[in-house]
């Protein structure tokens, strides 16, 4: 026997499961899976870093490879090198996903912060100067000592949310809650004062 006759068996195998799997082999696909599922699912993990999303991406790329197995050409490579590429690509459009979501979500708490902020000022529009400023330092005497941190930095120190995570060097998650949770807090007590 050559040394590399049970790799081209292996190979072989594979192509075989691919072409049943084209026919819908039902047998075959969970035969593949069983071979693939650990290598595709640590590749992913590479990624996307996440379980749960390198979880998705292997599931997306089975069933990738059950809807497109008779695409398949051995020409290209092996089964392996073509489940792999699948994964990559996959990992690569789940990581784009996950930035988008998350850029669209940061956009949304920004815009939240900025209407939240004109609804404390908006109270305190119809007081004068001085007797707002003793109220405001009231209100803001109230806030937990983390929420007061944040809204200082921000209204009195004008530093942006980004700017206030370095110079705590909090997450910006972080800053953004105990901000809106301050602006919230502020606007109740504002509120019932004036």
């Amino acid at each position: 026997m050559k040394g590399g006759a049970p790799q081209e068996d292996a190979r072989a195998e594979e192509f075989e499961l691919l072409r049943r799997i084209a026919q819908r082999e039902r047998a075959a696909f969970e035969d593949l899976y069983s071979r693939y599922a650990n290598i595709l699912y640590a590749s992913a993990l590479k990624f996307v870093k996440e379980d749960a999303d390198a979880q998705d991406v292997v599931q997306d790329v089975f069933i990738q490879i059950w809807d497109k197995a008779k695409l398949y050409d051995p020409a290209k490579g092996k089964p392996l090198t073509w489940a792999l590429t699948l994964t990559r690509n996959r990992a690569i459009d789940r990581i784009r996903a996950i930035q988008r979501r998350t850029r669209l979500r940061d956009e949304f708490e920004q815009e939240t912060f900025v209407d939240e902020s004109a609804g404390v000022r908006e109270a305190l529009s119809g007081v004068d100067a001085s007797e707002k400023g003793q109220i405001l330092r009231k209100a803001v005497s109230q806030l937990s000592p983390q929420q007061k941190k944040v809204i200082e930095l921000a209204y009195f120190g004008g530093l942006t949310q980004t700017e206030i995570a370095e110079k705590l060097g909090e997450p910006l998650g972080t800053v953004k809650a105990r901000a809106r949770r301050g602006l919230l807090k502020l606007k109740e007590l504002l509120g019932d004062q004036i």
